[in-house]
C-alpha cells in the first residue's frame, strides 16, 4: 500500500503540472479555435527566465512574480506579430505555434545553451513520511497552486464579467461581437492567461525537474494529451485529464516499466480520439 501511495502521489504532482499546461491549450483555443504547440516552450522559458533572475540576487517571489510577467507579455506578443495577421485561419495558426516553439527553443539554446538548470525549492526541509510514502515539500507547492489557480479560473470565468465576455466569445464569438465584446482584446487575454498558466507550471516543476531548452517539448505534449482527454476548450476537463494521465504513467512506470511512461499517452490520446472525441467532461459548457 505505501508503494501504491507512493505512486499516486507522484502521479498527482506530474498530472498536476500537464493539467496546467493543458488549461494553457484550452484558454487559446476557446477563442481562437488554434491549438498553440508552442504551449510547453512558453513553459520551459518561464522556468529559465526565473532561474535566470533568482541568479541576479533578487529574492525568489520577486523572480518568479517578474518571469510569469514578462512570459504573459511575450505571449500577448505572439498573438499580436504571429497569429492575429493570420486571421481566422485556424490551419496556418497551429502552423505557426508551432513556428514559434522552435524560434523559443532556439532563442533558450543562444541566451543559456544546453545545460540543465535548476531553481531551488520555495521551501526547505527533507522528505516528510506520510503512511509510509514519502512527500517533497515541493510537491505541496506543486497541488497547492494548482487547486489555488483552478479556484481563481473558476471564480473569474461565473464571477467576473471580463471572464463571462470571455466565455461568450468561446461559446459564440460572432454573437459575443454583436453585443459588443471586443474579440481582439479577448483573443490577447488567452493568450496572456496561457502564458501565465504555462510559466507557473514551469517554474513549480523546476525545483524538481531540471530545466533545459528542450524541456517544454514532453510536457507540452503530455499537457496535449490532458485536454484531449478531459475534453478539448475545457479547462477543468484539462486539468481533471492531467491528474488521469500523471496517475496512470506513474502507475505503469511503477507496475510495469518505465519504459511504458511515454507510450501510455500516446496510446491514451489515440483511444480517446478514437472512442470518445468529445473527452471525458465534453467542451467548454454552453
Amino acid at each position: 500500500m505505501s508503494d501504491l501511495l507512493q505512486l499516486i502521489i507522484s502521479g498527482l504532482m506530474v498530472g498536476s503540472i500537464y493539467g496546467l499546461i493543458g488549461i494553457g491549450f484550452t484558454t487559446i483555443y476557446n477563442v481562437t479555435g488554434i491549438v498553440n504547440f508552442a504551449q510547453g516552450d512558453l513553459a520551459m522559458i518561464g522556468a529559465i527566465l526565473a532561474i535566470t533572475f533568482y541568479g541576479l540576487s533578487l529574492p525568489l517571489a520577486l523572480a518568479i512574480l517578474l518571469s510569469v510577467i514578462c512570459v504573459g507579455v511575450l505571449a500577448a506578443i505572439i498573438e499580436r506579430l504571429a497569429i492575429r495577421p493570420l486571421g481566422n485561419s485556424v490551419m496556418r495558426g497551429i502552423i505557426v505555434t508551432i513556428g514559434v516553439g522552435s524560434i523559443l527553443q532556439g532563442v533558450a539554446i543562444s541566451g543559456w545553451g544546453t545545460q540543465a538548470y535548476s531553481l531551488p525549492a520555495f521551501t526547505s526541509g527533507g522528505p516528510i513520511p506520510v503512511l509510509g510514502a514519502t512527500i517533497l515539500p515541493q510537491t505541496f507547492w506543486i497541488l497547492g497552486t494548482t487547486v489555488v489557480l483552478m479556484v481563481g479560473l473558476y471564480l473569474f470565468f461565473t464571477r467576473s464579467y471580463l471572464g463571462k465576455a470571455f466565455r461568450a466569445c468561446a461559446i459564440n464569438s460572432f454573437a459575443a461581437q454583436i453585443i459588443g465584446i471586443r474579440l481582439n482584446n479577448i483573443r490577447v487575454l488567452g493568450f496572456v492567461l496561457s502564458g501565465f498558466f504555462g510559466a507557473i507550471a514551469g517554474i513549480i516543476v523546476a525545483p524538481i525537474a531540471l530545466t533545459q531548452f528542450d524541456s517544454g517539448v514532453a510536457i507540452g505534449i503530455k499537457g496535449f494529451v490532458a485536454c484531449i482527454i478531459g475534453g478539448f476548450g475545457n479547462p477543468i476537463g484539462a486539468a481533471l485529464g492531467g491528474l488521469i494521465l500523471g496517475i496512470i504513467e506513474a502507475l505503469s512506470s511503477g507496475y510495469l516499466s518505465s519504459g511504458f511512461k511515454n507510450a501510455i499517452a500516446f496510446v491514451m490520446l489515440i483511444g480517446f480520439l478514437v472512442w470518445k472525441p468529445t473527452g471525458i467532461l465534453g467542451e467548454l459548457e454552453k
